[in-house]
């Protein structure tokens, strides 16, 4: 991670914004304000889709968890029958259209993200910056009940039949302000629009909110890039190792393996960081961890020492019980216009 961003992350989760951010912060809110605005009264219109679509996204920037959601809901909801499908954006991803997803696709094409869900969950997967033009590609292509969406909250002219929000419990909001001030995309208001909170927790969850539902993550297993052989993360308990992360939030996951008993060496990366051999080349033979996300991008260039760490969402049977509920009766009762 290059030091402007490390440094911006501090201040974001500092308790003052940086003074001289705070007017292009104002200024963002007046134009992400008028764009929902229009929506909402309907100047701007939203694209006719044909299945009902549930948004799992953030109002804050990186780290929130919406991946581990995602996978778990769409194995949840595919285990009490449902067709599903998954619908991201892409990100990283050189594909200038919609484009099916396969656990074997390209991920400078399709981004890590989307390579990710399509392996985890084995179901119909699409991408593109355009959420909408994603789902009626999936809906041209399979017999579908419904289509979740990783991230898109602020993607209005998809049409959605509820909207699953991410928070990070250690977190939370940081210093509440609005993008580049603070990490936030819209104000802490739209929390009480949404159909549903639910609050990553891997540490002490310092922030909380009304009926949210917690999401404890497993970090158990460790799984070898090179032959997929998959161990009990206890196995390294003492070692020491290298962690690469390029993801939203890197200093969590070198805290959950440092949790977990492994001797950690940190190696942050920007977010969605493009990773080459160099990056995963160290002197010695320590094993060398990494993401799940960085992990589609590595399989390449894996040798033996290198391996990923399989990240759940954990939730209680009452609270898993209860989320499906809330989403089948949001899905039944969406209408096409």
């Amino acid at each position: 991670m290059d030091a402007f961003s490390g440094w911006l992350l501090r201040t974001w989760y500092s308790r003052y914004p940086v003074w001289f951010f705070i007017p292009f912060a104002w200024l963002f809110w007046l134009l992400t304000g008028m764009r929902q605005a229009l929506y909402t009264l309907g100047i701007l219109g939203t694209a006719p889709l044909r299945l009902p679509v549930v948004v799992i996204g953030n109002i804050s920037v990186g780290g929130t968890g919406k991946t581990p959601f995602t996978v778990w809901l769409a194995t949840a909801l595919t285990g009490k029958g449902r067709k599903v499908g998954i619908v991201t954006r892409g990100y990283g991803g050189a594909s200038m259209k919609p484009m099916l997803v396969t656990p074997d696709s390209d991920v400078k094409l399709a981004g890590d993200e989307a390579v990710l869900l399509a392996r985890r969950t084995g179901l119909p997967v699409a991408c593109a910056a355009d959420r909408p033009a994603a789902v009626e590609l999936l809906a041209s292509r399979y017999t579908l009940d419904v289509i979740l969406s990783d991230d898109g909250l602020q993607h209005y002219r998809m049409p959605r039949a509820m909207e699953i929000v991410l928070l990070d419990g250690e977190r939370g909001l940081g210093n509440g302000w609005l993008l580049p001030a603070g990490p936030l995309r819209e104000t802490e208001h739209r929390l009480e629009t949404v159909d549903l909170v639910v609050i990553k927790r891997t540490g002490a969850a310092r922030f909380s909110w009304p009926d949210a539902f917690y999401m404890p993550l497993a970090a158990a297993t460790a799984v070898s890039l090179a032959d997929g052989k998959r161990v009990p993360l206890s196995e390294f308990n003492g070692q020491a190792v290298h962690v690469v992360a390029g993801i939203g939030n890197p200093e969590q996951f070198f805290s959950t393996l440092a949790q977990a008993g492994l001797q950690v060496k940190s190696h942050p990366m920007p977010d969605h960081a493009v990773l080459h051999p160099a990056d995963l080349d160290f002197p010695g033979t320590a094993p060398v961890f990494m993401t799940e996300k960085d992990a589609v991008k590595c399989r390449g260039m894996a040798l033996t020492r290198h391996w990923y760490v399989e990240a759940a969402a954990d939730f209680n049977p009452a609270d898993q019980e209860a989320i499906l509920a809330r989403v089948d009766q949001a899905v039944a009762a969406w209408r096409v216009d």
